[in-house]
C-alpha cells in the first residue's frame, strides 16, 4: 500500500519529469507505398504514418435492430467503448460489410506516466524504456492491460475476456508494423535464412523481450546439440561397426534353442534364430559406447543450463531488463490505468491448496491408468496377431504390437494435451493467484506435470517394469486374463528404443505439418479480402491529411486494409508462446532422460530445432497475428524445469544402463562365469552368453491348450522342453545365486553412476560462473553512470530554481 500510495505522488509531481524529457518522438512506423498512378510528386521530408494500438472487431448492428429494442449485445458493446473514451482513449469506428472495426490509440499522457513510475520504481529503474520516447512495442503491451482491465457494470462486472465470450466482441488485436515487418521477413522468416544468425535484438524490438529470449535460448540449445548428436552418432556407427562380429548377434542367430511360446493358446514355440534381426537392432542401441555417452549426456545438461544462464545475462544486461521484475510492471500499469488502484493482496488458503493437491493427484492417476490401458492393449494385441493368417504380422507379432501401442500412445497425448489444459486453467482458477505472472508460473508448472506423466508413464513402464513383473512358466502374472509381456532374449532396451523413436518422429512431424499448413492455407484464403481494398488514391500523402504534429492520418480505405489485413490472419494469444515452449522443453526431455535407449535422439532433436526456428519465425511474422510484446529478463519457471529435468536425466539413465540394458549381466558373465573367467583362452570371453541368460521350462499340450509342469513332475509326461530368459534352477523354478549377484551389481552401478555423474555436474556448475565478468562489470557502469546523472539532475534543478 505505500509503494503504491508512493508511487501515486510520483504521477503527481511528474512534470518534473517531463520537463527534462526528448519531446519528440520516435515512432518506428513505416510508410505505405506510393501508388502507381500517382501523380503527385513525393514531398521532400515525409512524416511518420500514425498506426493505432489496438483493434476490436464486433458484428455490426442492422438498421431494423435501431430502430427496434436494441438487443443487450450491442448495448454493451456501446457501453464498453464509452469506457474507452472516458480514459482518454480515441476510437475511430469504420464499418465494413456486417463487421464493425473499432480502432484504438492511447493517449501519450499514459507512457508518460509509465514512464516516470519505471524511473521511480524498485527494480524496473534502468531500462530502455526510460531512455527517450515509447516505442510500438511499449504501447501495444501497456494497451492490452488497460483494456483486460476495463470493465462495464451490466447487473455484475464484465471484462473484456467475458465480453467475448458472449459474443458482444468477436475479436481483439494489435497491428503489425509493415515496415519493421519487412525487415524481420527479410532477415529472418524465411527458408533461405535456414543456417543464418538470428536477429535477436530485432526480434526483441518487434515482439518484445520474452519472444526473443524464446528464440535466444533455442538457438543455443540447438547450437549445443551438435556435439551431442555427433556422439550419439559415434555411439551408433560403433553398434554399427560390430554388426556382423559381434558374438551375441552370432550366438542368436546361429541358435538352435527352442523357446517357449510367448502366449498360452494362440501361440506356438519358435526358435531364437527367428529373431536375428531383433537382436542386431539391439546391438545397435545397447552396447558398451551407451554408458558412456549417458554420462556425456548428464554432464552436456548441466554444461548447457549454465552456459545458457551466462548467455542470458549477457542479453538482458545489454537490453538493460538485468532486475526486471514483472510484478512490478504490473503493479506500474494498473497506476497508470487508474490513479486510485489499489494493490492486490497475496492470499493464501491450506484449504485451496490441499484441494489443488488433491486434484492434482487425482488427474495424475488418471494419466497413469491411460499408461496402463497402453499396457493392456499390447499385452492383447500380441497374442492376436501371433493368430494372424498373414504370415510377416505372425512372425513379428510383438515388434508390431510394440510399434502399435505408440502410434495409439501418440494419438493419447494429442487428446490429453487439450484435457491438460482445461484441467491446468482450472485449477489455477482455484488458486487465484495475485499477478499475470503468478498465475503463468502455476499454470505452467501444472501443464507441464500433466504433459510429462502423459508422454513418459508409458516409457516408465516399458524401461524399468516389461519383463521384470511377468513371473515364470506355470505362475505367469496376468492381466485381463492375458500374460504380461516378456522381454525379447537379445534385451528389453529396443521395446524402449522403438516407443521412444515412434513417439518422437510422429511427434515432432506432424506437429510441424499441422502447425504451418493450417495457418498457411487461412492465409491463403483470405487474401482475396484485401486484394478487394487495393488503395486508388494518393491522398494519404497530401498535407490535408496530417495532424497537427505533421504525422500522416491515413484514410479510411487504408485503415481498413490495414486492419483487415491482420484481422484475417491466424489468431495468436497469451498461449501460442507458451505451446512452442512446451514442445521444445517435453523434446528436451526426449533428449536427455532415455537418450541411453536412443543414442540418435539429439541428432533428431537437432535436425528439428533447425527447421522449427524457422518454422515458428514465418509463422509469427508472415501468417499469425502479431503476439502482445511482454517484458521480462529470463525464460521464467522454464528454466527450473529444466533444472529438474537434468536431475531426473541422471537418475534415469544411471537406471537405464543398470536395469534396463544387458550392460551389467554382460559386464558380470564376462568377468565371472564366461570363458575367459575360466581361463579358457580359445573362446571369445562373451561366447555363450545368451545361452546363459536363458532358463529352461517344460510344457506338453492338452487339447488345445499349452500347459507348464514343474520339473519334478515333468518324467509324469511326454513333455516337451523349451527355453525363457531368467535366471532360475531346472530343478524348482527358484531364482539361482546368479541372479542375485547380478541384481546386486545393477544396483551398485547406479548408485557409482549417479554419484560420479552428479559430483560431474556439481563440478562444471562450479567452473562456468552463471554471470559472466563483463557483464557485472557493465551493470556497474551503468549504476553509476545513472546514478551520476541523477546527482547532476539533482544540482541542475536547484539552480534553476536559484
Amino acid at each position: 500500500m505505500k509503494r503504491c500510495q508512493r508511487w501515486m505522488e510520483a504521477v503527481r509531481d511528474r512534470s518534473c519529469f517531463i520537463m527534462f524529457c526528448r519531446s519528440t518522438r520516435e515512432e518506428d512506423i513505416e510508410m505505405r507505398d506510393r501508388p502507381k498512378d500517382s501523380t503527385e510528386p513525393l514531398l521532400p521530408s515525409v512524416p511518420t504514418h500514425r498506426i493505432f494500438d489496438y483493434v476490436l472487431v464486433a458484428d455490426k448492428e442492422n438498421e431494423e435492430e435501431k430502430d427496434n429494442d436494441r438487443d443487450l449485445k450491442f448495448l454493451r458493446q456501446i457501453a464498453f467503448i464509452e469506457q474507452l473514451k472516458k480514459k482518454s482513449i480515441a476510437v475511430t469506428r469504420i464499418d465494413h460489410e456486417d463487421k464493425v472495426f473499432y480502432g484504438l490509440r492511447a493517449p501519450t499522457e499514459i507512457f508518460e506516466d509509465y514512464q516516470y513510475l519505471l524511473k521511480v520504481s524498485d527494480s524496473c529503474n534502468w531500462t530502455g524504456d526510460m531512455k527517450g520516447s515509447e516505442n510500438q512495442a511499449t504501447r501495444i503491451r501497456i494497451m492490452n492491460f488497460i483494456l483486460q482491465q476495463i470493465c462495464i457494470n451490466t447487473g455484475g462486472e464484465e471484462n473484456l475476456e467475458e465480453l467475448m465470450v458472449k459474443d458482444v466482441f468477436e475479436t481483439m488485436f494489435c497491428l503489425h508494423e509493415r515496415k519493421k515487418q519487412k525487415e524481420l521477413k527479410k532477415k529472418w522468416a524465411r527458408w533461405t535464412a535456414l543456417f543464418t544468425e538470428q536477429p535477436v535484438c530485432d526480434i526483441k524490438s518487434y515482439f518484445g523481450e520474452k519472444v526473443a529470449l524464446y528464440y535466444l535460448w533455442l538457438g543455443w540449445y540447438t547450437k549445443l546439440l551438435l556435439p551431442a548428436a555427433v556422439l550419439g552418432v559415434i555411439v551408433f556407427l560403433y553398434g554399427l561397426a560390430f554388426f556382423n562380429t559381434n558374438p551375441l548377434i552370432k550366438e542368436v542367430c546361429e541358435s538352435n534353442i527352442t523357446m517357449c511360446p510367448r502366449c498360452d493358446k494362440k501361440c506356438k514355440l519358435w526358435n531364437l534364430s527367428d529373431s536375428c534381426s531383433y537382436a542386431k537392432i539391439s546391438h545397435l542401441f545397447d552396447n558398451e559406447g551407451t554408458v558412456a555417452f549417458a554420462m556425456f549426456m548428464a554432464i552436456w545438461t548441466t554444461l548447457f543450463l549454465e552456459l545458457w544462464k551466462r548467455h542470458r545475462g549477457t542479453y538482458v544486461s545489454k537490453w538493460k531488463v538485468y532486475d526486471w521484475c514483472e510484478e512490478e510492471e504490473e503493479l506500474i500499469m494498473e497506476l497508470v490505468n487508474d490513479h486510485n488502484c489499489k494493490p492486490k493482496q497475496f492470499r493464501h488458503s491450506y484449504t485451496r491448496s490441499a484441494l489443488v493437491l488433491v486434484l492434482v493427484t487425482l488427474m495424475l492417476m488418471l494419466i497413469i491408468g491411460l499408461a496402463h490401458a497402453l499396457v493392456v492393449f499390447r499385452v492383447v494385441a500380441a497374442p492376436l496377431m501371433s493368430d494372424s493368417k498373414w504370415e510377416f504380422l505372425k512372425d513379428h507379432a510383438n515388434p508390431v504390437a510394440v510399434m502399435l501401442g505408440a502410434v495409439l500412445h501418440y494419438i493419447t497425448i494429442q487428446i490429453m494435451t487439450r484435457v491438460n489444459k482445461w484441467v491446468s486453467l482450472k485449477l489455477v482458477e482455484i488458486e487465484k493467484p495475485n499477478s499475470l505472472a503468478a498465475k503463468e508460473r502455476s499454470f505452467t508448472v501444472k501443464m507441464f506435470t500433466f504433459q510429462f506423466f502423459t508422454l513418459f508413464s508409458s516409457l516408465f513402464y516399458v524401461a524399468f517394469f516389461l519383463g521384470r513383473i511377468n513371473g515364470h512358466p506355470g505362475n505367469y502374472v496376468r492381466l485381463a486374463g492375458f500374460r504380461l509381456e516378456e522381454c525379447h532374449p537379445s534385451g528389453c532396451l529396443t521395446d524402449l528404443f522403438i516407443q521412444m523413436a515412434v513417439i518422437m518422429v510422429l511427434k515432432q512431424t506432424l506437429n510441424n505439418i499441422f502447425e504451418f499448413t493450417l495457418p498457411w492455407l487461412n492465409s491463403l484464403l483470405s487474401r482475396k479480402a484485401t486484394r478487394k481494398l487495393e488503395r486508388k488514391c494518393g491522398y494519404c500523402y497530401r498535407k490535408a491529411c496530417r495532424d497537427e504534429q505533421g504525422r500522416i492520418e491515413p484514410c479510411d480505405v487504408c485503415k481498413l486494409r490495414s486492419w483487415l489485413s491482420n484481422y484475417h490472419l491466424v489468431d495468436s494469444d497469451a498461449f501460442s508462446l507458451f505451446n512452442e515452449f512446451l514442445e521444445m522443453v517435453i523434446q528436451f526431455s526426449f533428449t536427455t532422460i532415455f537418450v541411453a535407449a536412443f543414442p540418435l535422439a539429439p541428432l533428431l532433436a537437432l535436425i528439428n530445432n533447425i527447421f522449427e526456428i524457422r518454422l515458428d519465425a514465418i509463422k509469427m511474422v508472415r501468417l499469425e497475428r502479431r503476439l502482445v510484446p511482454k517484458k521480462t529478463n529470463d525464460i521464467g519457471v522454464w528454466t527450473q524445469v529444466l533444472e529438474a529435468i537434468g536431475v531426473l536425466a541422471v537418475i534415469a539413465n544411471g537406471l537405464v544402463i543398470g536395469i534396463t540394458s544387458d550392460f551389467i549381466p554382460r559386464l558380470v558373465y564376462r568377468y565371472r562365469y564366461g570363458p575367459c573367467a575360466n581361463g579358457i583362452a580359445t573362446k571369445h570371453c562373451m561366447e555363450g552368453y545368451i545361452s546363459d541368460t536363458l532358463s529352461t521350462a517344460f510344457m506338453y499340450n492338452s487339447s488345445s491348450d499349452i500347459v507348464f509342469v514343474s520339473p519334478m513332475q515333468r518324467h509324469s509326461f511326454n513333455v516337451t522342453q523349451c527355453s525363457y530368459r531368467d535366471y532360475r534352477s531346472l530343478t524348482d523354478y527358484t531364482l539361482t545365486s546368479q541372479f542375485w549377484l547380478v541384481l546386486a551389481v545393477r544396483f551398485a552401478f547406479v548408485i557409482l553412476f549417479e554419484h560420479v555423474v552428479v559430483v560431474c555436474k556439481f563440478v562444471a556448475a562450479w567452473i562456468v560462473p552463471s554471470t559472466p565478468i563483463h557483464v557485472k562489470n557493465e551493470r556497474l557502469r551503468d549504476k553509476l553512470n545513472r546514478l551520476k546523472s541523477e546527482l547532476h539532475e539533482k544540482k541542475r534543478n536547484k539552480s534553476t530554481e536559484v
